[in-house]
Formats: structure tokens, sequence, C-alpha cells
């Protein structure tokens, strides 16, 4: 039971465990009011994705997708400051972070097909050009000879 309760599932397939993650409370910028400077309501989320154990096609789209928040140590660094209490700034950023890692647990896209263009767009498409070369060059000058 104890074991369980250490582990936050991203996906039915992958699950994090709670030691992965490092929370630290600051102060947070912006108004408030009284509480403002008193308070560490803001929290950093730092999730050690290196030794996380994810597989390494996760890790390589996860530190893409999270481009800044990356670090060279192989963590992951999540603020969240966006609510007045530190429970909820502390659920927001985990939310976050398992956005991201889900993100980065689906498959990428296969590549886009080439193929060509159709004969009949092609016709059209120089029918068009040429359609609207003769409208350009009746606005040239007129000569009456």
């Amino acid at each position: 039971m104890e074991e369980n309760r250490n582990i936050i599932r991203i996906t039915n397939r992958l699950t994090i465990r709670e030691d992965d993650l490092e929370e630290s409370f600051i102060r947070a910028s912006g108004p408030g009011g009284q509480n403002v400077n008193k308070v560490s309501t803001a929290v950093q989320l730092r999730f050690h994705a290196a030794r996380s154990g994810l597989p390494e096609d996760i890790l390589s789209r996860l530190f893409k997708l999270a481009g800044q928040k990356g670090t060279k140590d192989g963590d992951i660094l999540i603020e969240a400051n966006r609510f007045r209490t530190q429970e909820r700034n502390r659920e927001d950023a985990r939310e976050r972070l398992i956005a991201l890692i889900a993100k980065a647990a689906e498959p990428p896209p296969p590549p886009r097909k080439k193929t060509r263009p159709t004969k009949g767009s092609i016709e059209r498409r120089l029918k068009a050009k040429s359609g609207r070369s003769d409208i350009k060059k009746g606005r040239g000058k007129v000569s009456f000879d």
C-alpha cells in the first residue's frame, strides 16, 4: 500500500516515482497585498528526468517539449505561482508536469508522404497564371496607329 502512494500515474503504462520530484517553496512575485512578502506560496518543482527510468525516446521528446524548463543536469524545472495558496500551486505544478510527460509519451506523427500534384491541378494553375498574365498585359498603353 505504501509503495502505491509513492507512484504518480501518467498514462496506463507510464508512471514516475515521487522520489524523482523535489519541491521547494519560494515567495511569489506580483500583486498579493500584505502576504506577498511574507508567505512562500510559489512552488518550484524539479523532476529528475535523467534518473527517472523513462525510456530514451520519451526523454528526448520531453526535453524538446520542455525547452528552457530543461536543465543541463537532466532535470525539468516547473514554477507555479498562479494561485494564492501553496497547495493549489503545488497541484498546478504537478498537473503541468504530468501533462508535459503525457504529451512526450505520445508517439510522434508519421512522416508526411510525398505526393505530386495531379495533371488537372497543374493545368488549372497554368491556365490561371496565363489568364492573370493576359489581364496584366491589357493594362499597358494602347497605341492607335
